[in-house]
């Protein structure tokens, strides 16, 4: 049962986080050994690997006659498993994600010795082989064996109430600050994820040091600024956000709220005449997003996502929110529903009668960005190797574009191709590729929404693609790639000699660390441009460091180490993610 979660991203999520956010649970222990399968990859295999928070909710055991017995303790501890690995890729209910439905209806006629040897070997699908390869003792494997036979226990719902019991205004609006109480320069601070500890770091950009230490939800997966640069937002995969006012003499919480049980984005309106005036969030769990109040984060609007999905047009109960970003051109938020394949485009002007423009795109939307005019919004439907593009300005679907192997661009990275003019790239989890779209419809519209050039990397388990409007360089990470020559180092190509192939960078060789995976992850450049930082992603027992490299010489300018440094994954750049550079 493989799982499927992000962020800083996993993401990584969203990741996140990071991000998926997805790739949460590699950093904390020893690589297991993987058994290669017809079809799919060791990277694929460690991209789904990851816990889900939903699993530390109070559910109730519904005892299912036909299935075979369980004492409350072997179920509870099923139960930890499933949430810890296998939720993500076959959902919270079982029924089914990206994954296969694993409901009593299927998996009793199988029969417990069936499904003891489908868990311990695994399958050509993409199923991991949890007995052979170590992961699963013999006794969890027929443990989970008789699980998948039970009635599927059911998570709370997570309502109004829910949330405003939750909800802590630490600072009301009218006891902050006036005016900036500090001399930091705050569009270069660095918004950095540490994962593990369940906090962020906020770095200074100018002088590389720590400003402040600010506790969050735990493995926080994407970091969002207000309109205005002054509020920094940050979501946790347990669906806590955190809200920090960076004019504080010490930047600090000043609200927070835990929107779901498990969540991956957040945003704030960005149209004229609405900065800083509502926040969104979106959950994995319950599959719904909520509007709130952009001072203060109170509960304002909550709407499910539950429905039918954009190819079979069958029910789907329980379609994730993913990315969510703010338009430029409307009052509007454009939220991405994974399994349902939907993106929503949600107006805010009256929320007590909320318009919302539903786009069918692909199943499996994830993350994405807007291109370099922030009109056209791509973003990946990873497990159907597309990319959707929605004008955010007319307010449709432009195309579906067919691309390599699990996209997972991150926010991508914009630039200008010598031959195609301005393109949009995103890398890839399943392959090597590097996929540029072209993405200026009046200038060059004969390579609009095309794939025009495709080029080879270092190899597959990239999580993020980064370039600046002030640098030549595109930079691609490779953290899930099993060869650790390739996951503890990134490939930069010039934009200008794209043909030219890529240049290596050692960059966990760099920061001169001692034992652990040393994971490089997520590309981010400071304010001018000129440098580029990147986290150097260990174990929590483990030392990390964030490694910054002078974007024009591709030198080594300086390493971050810490011991308050504790797996950092995602790093967000005050003002270019306010101002949605990438």
């Amino acid at each position: 049962m493989k799982t499927h979660s992000l962020t800083l991203g996993a993401a990584l999520a969203c990741a996140w986080l990071l991000p998926a956010a997805a790739y949460a649970a590699e950093a904390t222990k020893p690589d297991a050994p993987v058994e290669v399968k017809p079809g799919v990859t060791d990277v694929e295999t460690r991209y789904q690997a990851g816990s889900s928070p939903i699993g530390q909710a109070e559910m109730h055991q519904d005892i299912n006659p036909k299935a075979p017995p369980m004492t409350k303790a072997e179920f509870e501890k099923a139960r930890q498993i499933y949430f810890e690995r296998c939720a993500g890729c076959h959902g919270v209910l079982r029924k089914g994600a990206t994954g296969k439905p694993l409901t009593p209806d299927i998996t009793l006629g199988k029969g417990t010795d069936y499904l003891k040897v489908f868990i311990n070997y695994g399958s050509p699908a993409g199923m991991p082989n949890w007995g052979t390869s170590g992961e699963l003792t013999a006794q969890e494997v027929d443990v989970m064996a008789r699980y998948v036979q039970q009635t599927p226990p059911q998570p709370p719902e997570y309502g109004l109430n829910e949330m405003k019991a939750s909800w802590k205004l630490i600072v009301p609006p009218e006891k902050r600050p006036k005016k900036k109480m500090n001399n930091y320069n705050v569009e270069n601070i660095f918004s950095t994820t540490l994962r593990d500890s369940g906090e962020v770091a906020l770095i200074d950009g100018d002088t590389k040091k720590i400003i402040n230490i600010v506790k969050t939800g735990y493995a926080v997966h994407i970091s969002r600024l207000s309109a205005s640069g002054r509020y920094l937002f940050v979501i946790g995969r347990d669906a806590k956000i955190n809200m920090i006012d960076l004019w504080m003499d010490k930047p600090d919480n000043v609200a927070e709220i835990k929107v779901g049980l498990e969540a991956r984005s957040v945003d704030t309106s960005k149209y004229k005449g609405y900065q800083d005036k509502y926040a969104i969030a979106g959950s994995y769990w319950p599959p719904q997003f909520v509007i709130m109040k952009g001072d203060t984060l109170e509960p304002l609007k909550i709407v499910a996502t539950r429905g039918m999905t954009v190819d079979t047009q069958e029910y789907h109960p329980e379609p994730r929110v993913a990315a969510i970003v703010a338009s430029h051109f409307k009052p509007e938020f454009v939220v991405n529903v994974k399994e349902t394949g939907k993106i929503l485009l949600v107006n805010y002007k009256d929320l007590h009668n909320l318009e919302i423009t539903e786009i069918g795109a692909a199943r499996f939307l994830h993350d994405g960005g807007w291109d370099a005019s922030k009109r056209y919004f791509l973003v990946a439907a990873n497990q159907s190797n597309k990319i959707a593009v929605v004008d955010a300005k007319e307010g449709k679907l432009i195309k579906l574009i067919d691309v390599g192997k699990i996209p997972h661009p991150g926010r991508g990275a914009n630039f200008v191709h010598p031959k195609y003019g301005p393109v949009w790239a995103t890398s890839h989890l399943g392959a090597e590729d590097i996929t540029l779209i072209g993405t200026d419809p009046k200038g060059h519209p004969q390579y609009a929404w095309k794939p025009v050039q495709v080029l080879k990397g270092q190899g597959g388990g990239s999580l993020f693609i980064k370039t600046h409007p002030q640098s030549k360089h595109l930079y691609i990470d490779t953290p899930l790639n099993p060869d650790a020559k390739i996951s503890q180092s990134v490939a930069v190509f010039d934009i200008n000699n794209l043909g030219g192939g890529f240049k290596v960078l050692p960059i966990a060789e760099w920061a001169k660390l001692g034992e652990g995976a040393k994971r490089v992850v997520q590309p981010e450049f400071n304010k001018a441009g000129n440098e580029v930082w990147f986290s150097v992603w260990n174990a929590k027992n483990q030392e990390s460091a964030v490694v910054v490299v002078d974007d024009k010489t591709l030198a080594l300018k300086t390493v971050i180490k810490d011991p308050r440094l504790i797996t950092p994954t995602g790093k967000f750049n005050v003002y270019n993610t306010q101002h949605d550079i990438y």
